[in-house]
């Protein structure tokens, strides 16, 4: 058998199983005897030094994880429990529907329909980290080209707009639209493969539809758009995400905080894997106003058909007709052309397709009724016999010779006819557009002082030229009312008689917007009282009332002059084509030079019927010949429309 290798003496020791001496022992037993210590049982004794630094050490990493604690529990505590409430409930926010907008006879104009809507996080998508080698760096890359390139083609999106919507966010772990308005049958084809595409979502929601009968209602409207980065950060504060829409043109922006409504959102609680528990809390979403607006579907239609159709037929391409209630302002119609389908984009219209509409010549985009800056024409001249009567220039009988214009030193100011129209009063000059009785109540002639620029401008801001008019739509140009002092700052030249004889005519450097014009002639219209013109009536049917417009108090008399004028216009002078309109009507033709080779702008401005007027029309018919060719015959179609439709004694 075997010997074991150690064995136990009698004494104690540890021992070797042969009969010879156990060297260790030996060895400790004299060190024991030169040292007079006893031989320890086990080990050997820590040194006091050793110990005091091993207990030093662990108090040290003891206080480091208090401190730690106590800066997780207290000084970030409430941040880390936030975060951890996130963890354990769910919010999910309900989209609130959009208030829908309906005209003046509840046709409905813009509403919502359900649809699609694919959403993008972008921080979930592979991406590079700092630390990466170039082998993992090219990987993500080439994972996440790879991921949005699919994306693209079952979404039918461009490559290049899905990255600008990515760039516009980057740096922001938000969740963003990708695509709003996607169809049916693309729709199913994501939901399939979105669980092999990190940071994508599929979700419902709906969007705008807008009544596309009348393409130029989409200047009114406006359209809504994804809410870009600048306005996220303008807006967040209000509530909005950025996977949310907003009005971006037209109504649709300027009573953006009426058709919004308030979003809901219900909370759940859900365990670590996202799966819902049990619900928490449940909001409703309150719906935004439905708003009624001024605006006559009907006869908005019908003018955009005969405008397209008349400026067609004499070659001419752009156009603008506003129709206004001269007793409040209300806006009947308001058309520019050519115009937009406001509907293409609402999904989302691609870079390429948005520039070809930006670059298009004739302008589709540009609501030229309340943002074109035009000169005024011989459609200001009611605006300056107002202002001679009023300052005592002239008086109603006050007449002058027209014998085909005036010479002033080497200038000659001619009138419209050659030799003249012979002795013209105030109504003869408004009823024939006749030149040079404004020339002279202008700027004078002879033994006649005219008004003079300063007066004239003074009166024709009291109309409302030179300032916006307030109307409830976003992008409106204020016109341009010129002075001696502008001249020679701009210019850097005096201001001369035949400035201010431009000026009594429309020309000249002045400048005015269709619906200027429009809220000026209300004025005449209704007897003297200043209007603010509006789209928005009511919201949820409650009364909404567009801002005062100035206070200010016309010379009655004066005014019946020029509404005798004007009516001797539709009757027996430059607009008499309206003569035998079933109801009495006036008006006024003007024709305005742009300058240079470009061919004159037509205007007509009149309204209707003549002693109780319910409707105020200003025509454009831009680079289109003189006022009474093409502007004129469209006049008569839209009174003709007008009162045949039951308007005659509204």
């Amino acid at each position: 058998m075997d010997s074991p290798l150690f064995v136990i003496q009698e004494d104690g020791r540890y021992g070797s199983a042969g009969d010879g001496p156990n060297v260790f022992d030996e060895a400790l037993d004299q060190a024991s005897l030169e040292t007079g210590l006893r031989r320890p049982m086990l080990g050997a004794v820590i040194p006091a030094r050793r110990f005091f630094l091993a207990a030093m050490i662990v108090e040290f990493v003891f206080g480091a994880f208090l401190m730690r604690a106590a800066f997780l529990q207290i000084a970030n505590g409430a941040s880390y429990r936030a975060l951890a409430e996130r963890n354990r409930v769910h919010v999910r926010v309900i989209d609130a529907p959009r208030g829908a907008i309906l005209d003046r006879n509840g046709r409905v104009l813009a509403s919502n329909v359900p649809t699609f809507v694919l959403t993008l996080r972008a921080a979930a998508l592979p991406h590079a980290n700092q630390n990466d080698t170039p082998e993992k760096a090219g990987l993500a890359d080439t994972e996440r080209a790879r991921i949005l390139t699919r994306v693209a083609a079952l979404a039918g999106l461009q490559r290049a707009d899905m990255d600008l919507a990515i760039s516009q966010f980057a740096g922001m772990d938000e969740e963003i639209a990708v695509k709003r308005g996607l169809s049916y049958e693309s729709a199913m084809r994501l939901a399939v493969e979105l669980p092999s595409l990190p940071g994508f979502g599929l979700y419902t929601s709906s969007i705008r539809f807008y009544d596309s009968s009348a393409r130029s209602l989409s200047h009114v409207l406006g359209y809504t758009g994804s809410i870009s980065a600048e306005e996220y950060a303008t807006l967040k504060g209000k509530g909005y995400r950025p996977l949310d829409a907003l009005g971006k043109t037209g109504l649709e922006k300027t009573a953006e905080t009426l058709l919004r409504g308030m979003p809901g959102q219900t909370v759940v609680e859900v365990d670590a894997r996202g799966t819902e528990l049990k619900l928490i809390a449940h909001q409703d979403p309150v719906p935004g106003a439905e708003l009624q607006v001024a605006i006559d579907g009907n006869l908005q239609q019908f003018i955009e058909t005969y405008l397209a159709e008349t400026l067609a037929s004499a070659r001419v391409k752009k156009g603008a007709v506003v129709a206004i209630d001269p007793r409040d302002g209300a806006v009947r119609a308001l058309v520019s052309w050519p115009a937009f389908d406001a509907n293409r984009f609402v999904q989302g219209l691609n870079v390429a397709d948005y520039q070809t509409l930006v670059d298009d010549p004739m302008q589709p985009l540009f609501p030229r009724a309340v943002s074109g800056e035009y000169p005024a024409g011989s459609t200001f001249k009611p605006f300056v016999a107002y202002a001679a009567l009023k300052e005592g220039i002239v008086n109603e009988h006050t007449s002058f010779l027209s014998t085909g214009g005036l010479r002033v030193g080497p200038w000659f100011f001619p009138d419209w006819k050659v030799g003249g129209h012979g002795l013209t009063d105030v109504r003869k000059a408004l009823a024939w557009s006749i030149n040079t009785f404004f020339y002279i109540v202008g700027g004078g002639y002879e033994g006649v002082t005219g008004l003079g620029v300063e007066r004239l401008a003074h009166h024709a801001r009291a109309f409302g030229f030179g300032a916006k008019t307030g109307i409830d739509l976003p992008g409106e140009a204020t016109g341009f009312l010129p002075s001696k002092e502008w001249k020679e700052k701009v210019k850097n030249e005096q201001w001369y008689v035949g400035d201010t004889y431009h000026f009594a005519i429309g020309q000249g450097d002045l400048l005015a917007t269709p619906i200027q014009i429009a809220g000026a002639l209300s004025v005449i219209a209704n007897g003297g009282k200043r209007v603010t013109p509006h789209i928005v009536e009511t919201a949820n049917g409650k009364r909404v009332f567009p801002p005062p417009a100035p206070d200010i108090v016309f010379d009655a008399s004066a005014i019946n002059v020029i509404r005798q004028g004007m009516r001797q216009a539709a009757t027996s002078g430059s607009a008499r084509l309206l003569a035998d309109l079933p109801i009495p009507v006036a008006g006024k033709t003007g024709t305005a030079q742009p300058g240079g080779d470009i061919a004159t702008h037509g205007w007509f401005m009149g309204f209707g019927p003549y002693e109780k007027p319910n409707i105020a029309l200003v025509v454009l018919a831009e680079n289109g010949g003189e006022g009474s060719s093409v502007a004129v015959p469209l006049a008569k179609q839209i009174f003709a429309w007008w009162f045949a439709h039951g308007h005659a004694a509204d």
